[in-house]
């Protein structure tokens, strides 16, 4: 029964969605009830369609957490990131709510109702989170996973994973050697046992064992993996386990045989037209919600300029395959930003950049002239970030499977924004690429979704900005 919690753990975010969204609707009911204890007409013809409000209430608000990355399944935050995050999410919740009641007035709820049940919501959910929180930290109710090797590449593990956040739903049991590599994990972290490798794990009841041997040819137990596996055992390659655990590729770890026999890269007909109807869709949509702000965005240009110069910036960047294309942006540096020919990465408060630039650029707001890439095919709404051709020609020489991010098509968002800052060096531009790669190998239209949603995170509290 223990073992089957803990292989369950992976449902536990929808299972806390779900959760939370009952409670919300319960925190609308029971804001109402509140409200018009003591004037039984209102209540009678507020309860009519109560549920079906409850329901409008708890959507909002859930959509508001899920654009702030408030169900991410590697959430690394403190208590206080915890309570500043469900209230921007509140808040943005909030706001859709006060919105969507004009547009579809059937489902107002009334102020006072509004303010008692977010207020309630955001207690319930709180507690909810917390309890949460202190129940996926139980180890018993982790994953137990073995780690078969002990030398370079089983030492990533013990390496990179060293925050508790890092191994939120898995413990690690331990490393066991192999007799042909050199030993790089500590002493402490060793199991060194004469048992048949399926007694072992039987014994200490582990879930997952990850193949982490420095050379697999001719050196793997395959009998004893053999026999776990049919014993119920998760048999799981080292570079698999990374990227499932931490949302990146290990580049260290990644050859072209494993590229070409893993799964992902979904590059189907109907894949490619559900991206594009969904790029055209998503881009129809900003452009009618946000053209008042790029009015105001040219009107604040033209006035620190002049009249005369130029609002937008055109650049050459590239695309799908190796093609280039031109990019459109608002312009937020100075026209003479480049005057020698020299391309160069915006650095951190960047002497070039305008005082209308540095705003805007923090809220994203220059970048919103690419829903016209996007309409035109040049860009998706979701891909890997589209990068200067100098730039690319240079980190394709420095950093390995780099030109894999150009098989598909450059996006406005992106997994790596939400993961990682903005990077400016090749060192940075290799932690990036990771995310990247994870994308272009797992991408599907839910996925495309949630990063579109969590975007939003991206552009309230400005990372990765400069």
């Amino acid at each position: 029964m223990l073992r089957f919690l803990r292989r369950q753990s992976v449902q536990w975010l929808m299972m806390l969605g779900l959760c939370e969204l009952a409670l919300l609707a319960i925190s609308l009911c029971a804001a109402t009830y509140l409200r018009y204890a003591n004037n039984a007409e209102e209540l009678a013809l507020f309860t009519v369609h109560l549920p079906e409000r409850a329901l409008v209430f708890a959507s909002a608000i859930v959509f508001g957490m899920v654009a702030l990355g408030q169900y991410q399944a590697h959430m690394r935050m403190t208590r206080f990131g915890l309570l500043a995050r469900q209230a921007v999410a509140f808040v943005l919740g909030g706001i859709l709510l006060v919105i969507g009641y004009y547009v579809l007035p059937q489902a107002y709820v009334g102020r006072g109702v509004l303010a008692i049940a977010l207020i309630l919501g955001f207690i319930l959910v709180l507690g909810v989170r917390v309890l949460f929180l202190q129940l996926v930290e139980v180890e018993a109710l982790k994953r137990r996973v073995l780690i078969l090797g002990a030398g370079t590449r089983a030492a990533q593990i013990h390496n990179q994973m060293r925050r508790r956040t890092d191994r939120r739903g898995f413990c690690v049991v331990g490393y066991m050697p192999h007799a042909s590599e050199t030993v790089a994990v500590p002493e402490e972290q060793l199991i060194r046992t004469r048992l048949p490798l399926r007694t072992f794990v039987q014994r200490e009841q582990i879930d997952e064992v990850v193949v982490g041997v420095d050379d697999r040819r001719g050196h793997l137990p395959m009998d004893d993996l053999l026999e776990c596996r049919q014993s119920g055992i998760t048999i799981t390659d080292l570079t698999s386990f990374f990227e499932r655990e931490s949302g990146r590729l290990q580049l260290t770890f990644l050859d072209s045989s494993w590229l070409v026999f893993s799964g992902g890269f979904n590059g189907t007909p109907l894949r490619k037209l559900s991206k594009r109807c969904f790029d055209l869709a998503a881009a129809s949509v900003l452009l009618l919600l946000c053209w008042p702000l790029m009015l105001l965005e040219a009107l604040a240009i033209t006035i620190e300029s002049g009249v005369g110069q130029p609002i937008l910036y055109r650049q050459e960047r590239v695309g799908a395959h190796g093609a280039t294309f031109q990019l459109l942006k608002f312009r937020s540096m100075r026209t003479d930003a480049e005057r020698d020919g020299v391309a160069r990465w915006a650095s951190k408060n960047d002497n070039r950049v305008t005082r209308v630039g540095r705003i805007s650029r923090k809220l994203r707001v220059d970048e919103l002239p690419q829903l016209w890439n996007v309409l035109k095919g040049d860009m998706s709404i979701v891909g890997p970030r589209p990068e200067r051709p100098q730039f690319v020609a240079d980190l394709a020489n420095q950093i390995r499977f780099y030109s894999l991010r150009h098989c598909l098509k450059p996006g406005l968002a992106g997994w790596a924004q939400l993961s990682y800052p903005y990077g400016a060096t090749v060192e940075e531009a290799a932690e990036k690429l990771k995310y990247d790669l994870f994308y272009v190998k797992n991408h599907n239209l839910l996925l495309d979704l949630l990063i579109l949603i969590q975007t939003v995170e991206v552009v309230l509290f400005g990372r990765g900005a400069r």
